[in-house]
């Protein structure tokens, strides 16, 4: 199996400054694993989008797959109330 690169849009740095360091710590280790198996267990699909999330405390993680080029995106980054809006 091929590991998938895993890429971060601009406005997800902008989110994880808003937490404090330990927490984005956290983040970071439950991000890492995504390259090996975007689809772990506990992820969940976004109902009417092309997009999972999985959690790592109060916090989601909000991103995409494309299969076809073995890229992972991370869309998002928030707790649980505001990752949702747009």
């Amino acid at each position: 199996m091929a590991a998938y690169k895993v890429f971060f849009k601009a406005s997800v740095e902008k989110d994880l400054r808003a937490f404090p360091k330990k927490d984005v710590i956290r983040i970071l280790r439950q991000i890492d694993p995504l390259a090996i198996n975007p689809r772990p267990p506990g992820c969940e699909k976004l109902p009417g989008q092309e997009r999972y999330r999985v959690r790592q405390g109060m916090y989601r993680i909000v991103y995409s797959i494309q299969d076809f080029n073995l890229t992972v995106w991370i869309v998002r980054v928030g707790n649980r109330r505001d990752v949702y809006r747009k």
